[in-house]
This record gives structure tokens, C-alpha cells and sequence, in this order.
């Protein structure tokens, strides 16, 4: 459909222009929130392929968890954004230099790289059977991550609370 591409083209612009808002907002919570957008655009563009279980587990996980989490360490850590600390990066050139590089190295791979057409229909999967497959046999690194959120969440709650005590 005709539509579908310019919703496609709204959420990839919707994407690209909030991501680079992250890296160069100076408030840290406006650069979170824009993290925000930057994913929930990608669960946007998960919806319009048909992978709804994606674009749930992206608003889930990474909005509903790690966002979230983020956005708390933000708030709860103290002059954060005080006029003493800088706010700006001195290595802006060597950064934006880095990146063109990385940039050209992907795009020169991405024209040269020969994909093969696909002939092999995709199989449907129901989301009960993605879930079975995902805790069934990967369980171990999703209870590393779950843990090591925690530990994070905890370390946060603990350096708040010592910049009350002084």
C-alpha cells in the first residue's frame, strides 16, 4: 500500500531525528525522553512489518524497563545538570570523525554486499511458540539481565542516598 511507505518514512524520519536529539540535547532528561520517542518509533516500524510480538516487547522491555530506569537515575541523581559540570564533550571532532568513518564503512559493505533473493517462505510462529522458545532454552541470560537491572536499580537508590546524607 501507498500509505504504509510514508507511514514507514514518518517513523524512520520520527527515528533518526530523535536519536540524533539524544546525542545532542544538553538536559539529560530531554535526551531520555527522546531515547523514548527513538524506541517507540522502532516499535512503530515492528508494527507496520506485522511483528506485533516485537513491537510489544520493545515497548515492554526497553521503554517500560530500561527507559524507565534510566530516567530514575537521572532524576535521582543530584546536580546532575549544575552549572559546575560540563555539559558539552571536547572531543566533538574526533567523535563526528569516528562516526563518518563507521558511517562509510557500513554503507561502502551494505552497496557491495551481494543478498541472495529469498525464495524460502517464512514460517508463521504464534507468539505462545516465541515465548516457549525464548524461556524454554534462553533462560539463563534473561535472569543475568533481570539481575543485573536490579543491581542497578539498587546501586542508584543507594548513591541518592548518600548525597542526601551529606
Amino acid at each position: 500500500m501507498m500509505i504504509d511507505k510514508y507511514i514507514i518514512y514518518f517513523f524512520s524520519a520520527a527515528m533518526i531525528i530523535s536519536a540524533l536529539g539524544v546525542v545532542t540535547a544538553r538536559n539529560m532528561f530531554h535526551s531520555g525522553l527522546l531515547l523514548g520517542v527513538s524506541l517507540l518509533s522502532v516499535a512503530g516500524i515492528y508494527l507496520l512489518m506485522g511483528a506485533e510480538f516485537l513491537a510489544a516487547v520493545q515497548v515492554l522491555v526497553y521503554i517500560g524497563g530500561i527507559l524507565i530506569l534510566i530516567l530514575f537515575a537521572v532524576m535521582l541523581t543530584h546536580k546532575i545538570c549544575d552549572k559546575s559540570i560540563a555539559q558539552t564533550n571536547k572531543q566533538k571532532f574526533w567523535s563526528l570523525a569516528a562516526s563518518l568513518a563507521v558511517f562509510a564503512i557500513l554503507t561502502a559493505s551494505i552497496i557491495k554486499t551481494q543478498f541472495a533473493s529469498n525464495t524460502i517462505t517464512p514460517r508463521v510462529v504464534s507468539a505462545a511458540e516465541a515465548g516457549l522458545e525464548i524461556f524454554s532454552g534462553n533462560i539463563l541470560p534473561f535472569e543475568a539481565v533481570s539481575v543485573l537491572l536490579l543491581a542497578a536499580l539498587v546501586g542508584a537508590i543507594m548513591m541518592a542516598g548518600r548525597e542526601n546524607e551529606k
